[in-house]
């Protein structure tokens, strides 16, 4: 009898999770999905459906009777979807990757979804894994508090065909996007440099659809990491491109390796350090056992730094493992960089964190990540938990039902709670001492003009290409500007080498050379990658570990100056004002001449001029890279090179006029030449 009574206890919670339940309204956004004649969600390719999304508001009762109600429904349009993941496919509940498409059922449809910024590649994530749905919405949220760019996700309720599939978030894909992860998108043409250079986005992960690893690197170990193309995707991804970014990584591995905290070409010259230091401190902080070898993401911006991030899969964390497959891995009392027992990732992240100076800015900014009102304070993360549990509490009891989950949702993040609050006394423990680094003195630059939505003009119709910065130095002995770089994605500059900057004198940097000197008569110091927002965006410039120079967070509103597309650019009204404030500003119309950029030029000869198939460059210094351009500003040719003489074919070019633009340690300089 007892025997029996077990087997329909059994047999009831495996039926339950697939009989469904009904689903009328919901305190959060309902997400319904019919797919085409009914068929069942594949792995892949996509299937056709609709979607529709209702969501009255903020604080206001969603009803599925709404779904025919176009004044409540957030989306109402066609989608592909298909079901992601790889452990997590085991599951029966499952995870969704969708596309947002037009009425064509081909073509991408950006949309907002939920107030997220527009795109067309979406995930509905299942938390197929956590019991206490909260542990990757915490963690990507955890990590947008901490400053960085991490998915966007929203709670919601899902049914499909019909069947009411529990409680979701709906977030972004990760995917090259100036609102996501903000990179260029390279192209299989991009084989030369500077183009060469980015953007790349790169994993290190399991395997998917086949995919062979783009390269494999190792563990301290010895254990086999695989590092698969993202951007460009693997299919796109030429020899060359694969190779440089390739390269990159190793050079890191042999720089953290050899300790090598050079400004010039150690590992500080090659990563964003912040982002390396964020990124082991949600994980180490969450005690994810995947970290480093599964998920984890890394980006390169063209002329950019290698940087780590965003954060992703943080499901198995703050104590949650595979229990059903006998794995017990997430811990309080061990760094995940070097677990001896499982996961560690490239050897480079533990000789990172071996490195004194490395660590003593990670200890830095984990302390102070930890003070009242910052991120991982105990009342900051336990509010945030509180709030998100009050937002669904509801939507857990139906999936709990749905699913047959059972025990208390209140015990688990209470759980969570308490292994937050082992977790951080054993870091602050055994991280170290931060006193080395806790007072770095940082050169006086001061960003002292923006020009960041130039007015077009029948000579100048791109306004792209006239935009500048002016960085001044304020103090009272020359900088040395070596490692000196912009943080963050979208802006992206980084001082060349042993450049340096008298007291009292300044910088310009410019969109485009060559169309600056075109404008303005004369050239300015450098030229950065990419363009400034027309509508605002944070400056921050840094030194080589990320200690923060200045920050500068423009806008093109009020209580800013007006210097949006009409001539006038931002100019500091005066040095000894806070230039973070928009009162210290002006909008000046005032000609910028080479009075105000004092940067020594350096002398070059080209010949023969006019020339044939070959150019020779001879300079007074070294020149690290020659660039040519046609006269609108079109970027033809680049060219890295060693010494004072450098040779450049010109066979590809067509007879006619172009700009040469040399680079060294002390700036650029540009003349012209007649191609015959």
């Amino acid at each position: 009898m007892r025997q029996l009574l077990i087997q329909s206890i059994i047999t009831f919670f495996l039926a339950a999770p697939m009989a469904g339940q009904i689903l009328t309204d919901s305190n959060l956004p309902i997400v319904i999905i019919n797919t085409d004649g009914g068929v069942n969600i594949p792995d892949e390719p996509k299937v056709l459906a609709t979607m529709k999304i209702i969501d009255r508001g903020p604080g206001l009762r969603n009803y599925v009777s709404d779904q025919n109600n176009t004044a409540y429904l957030n989306y109402n349009g066609r989608i592909g979807i298909e079901i992601r993941g790889s452990s997590s496919q085991e599951s029966p509940k499952k995870n969704y990757g969708f596309t947002t498409r037009l009425a064509d059922d081909v073509s991408n449809n950006n949309v907002s979804l939920l107030g997220m910024p527009k795109e067309n590649d979406w995930i509905l994530g299942g938390m197929v894994f956590d019991t206490a749905l909260v542990r990757d919405y915490y963690c990507h949220n955890l990590s947008r508090q901490m400053g960085n760019y991490a998915s966007r996700a929203v709670y919601c309720e899902v049914i499909i065909n019909n069947d009411y599939k529990g409680l979701y978030f709906l977030q972004e894909k990760l995917k090259s996007d100036d609102n996501r992860i903000d990179v260029m998108k390279i192209g299989v043409a991009d084989n030369s440099m500077p183009d060469l250079t980015g953007g790349y986005i790169t994993k290190a992960d399991k395997r998917t659809g086949g995919d062979e690893p783009a390269w494999i690197m190792y563990s301290f170990q010895n254990s086999i990491v695989e590092y698969i193309h993202e951007l460009p995707k693997p299919e796109d991804a030429t020899t060359t491109q694969t190779s440089y970014i390739r390269n990159e990584f190793f050079k890191l591995e042999s720089a953290a390796g050899n300790n090598d905290v050079s400004v010039i070409n150690g590992y500080p010259a090659l990563i964003d350090v912040p982002s390396f230091i964020d990124y082991f401190i949600v994980n180490e902080f969450a005690s994810n056992p995947d970290a480093y070898q599964y998920s984890t993401f890394f980006h390169k911006d063209r002329n950019g730094k290698l940087r780590a991030g965003p954060v992703w899969d943080l499901d198995l964390s703050f104590g949650n493992d595979l229990f059903q497959w006998s794995f017990d891995r997430s811990k309080t009392y061990l760094w995940y960089f070097e677990d001896y027992y499982y996961n560690n990732g490239s050897k480079f992240w533990r000789d990172l964190f071996h490195n004194n100076l490395f660590r003593c800015y990670l200890s830095k900014r984990w302390n102070e990540l930890l003070q009242p009102g910052n991120p991982l304070s105990k009342d900051f993360r336990e509010t945030f938990l509180d709030q998100t549990v009050a937002e669904i509490s509801e939507a857990v009891g139906r999936e709990y039902l749905r699913w047959g989950k059972t025990g208390s949702h209140a015990e688990r993040i209470a759980s969570i709670k308490s292994f937050m609050d082992a977790r951080e006394a054993w870091i602050t423990a055994n991280i170290g001492s931060y006193t080395a680094c806790s007072n770095v003195s940082v050169p006086q630059l001061v960003i002292t003009k923006i020009m960041y939505h130039p007015e077009v003009s029948t000579q100048f119709p791109d306004d792209d290409q006239t935009e500048f910065l002016e960085i001044r130095n304020t103090g009272t002995t020359t900088v040395n500007l070596s490692g000196v770089y912009f943080n963050g994605t979208g802006f992206v500059y980084q001082f060349p080498a042993n450049a340096t900057l008298a007291p009292g004198l300044c910088v310009i940097l410019a969109s485009n050379a060559t169309v600056f000197q075109s404008k303005y008569g004369f050239a300015p110091f450098g030229q950065y990658t990419r363009h400034l927002s027309n509508s605002g965006e944070p400056l921050l410039l840094c030194d080589a570990f990320g200690n923060v120079i200045d920050f500068v967070m423009y806008s093109d509103q009020s209580p800013w100056p007006d210097a949006d597309g009409n001539g006038n650019y931002l100019e500091l009204a005066g040095l000894t004002l806070d230039n973070s404030l928009p009162e210290s500003w002006i909008a000046s119309g005032a000609v910028i001449t080479s009075a105000a950029a004092p940067s020594v030029e350096t002398e070059f000869t080209l010949y023969p001029n006019p020339a044939g198939d070959v150019l020779n460059i001879s300079a007074a210094t070294d020149i690290s890279g020659v660039s040519i351009y046609d006269l609108t500003g079109n970027h033809l040719i680049y060219m890295q090179c060693q010494g004072s003489r450098c040779m450049v074919n010109l066979s590809r070019l067509t007879p006619g006029t172009y700009i040469v633009r040399i680079f060294t340690a002390r700036g650029s300089n540009a003349k012209k030449i007649v191609k015959e």
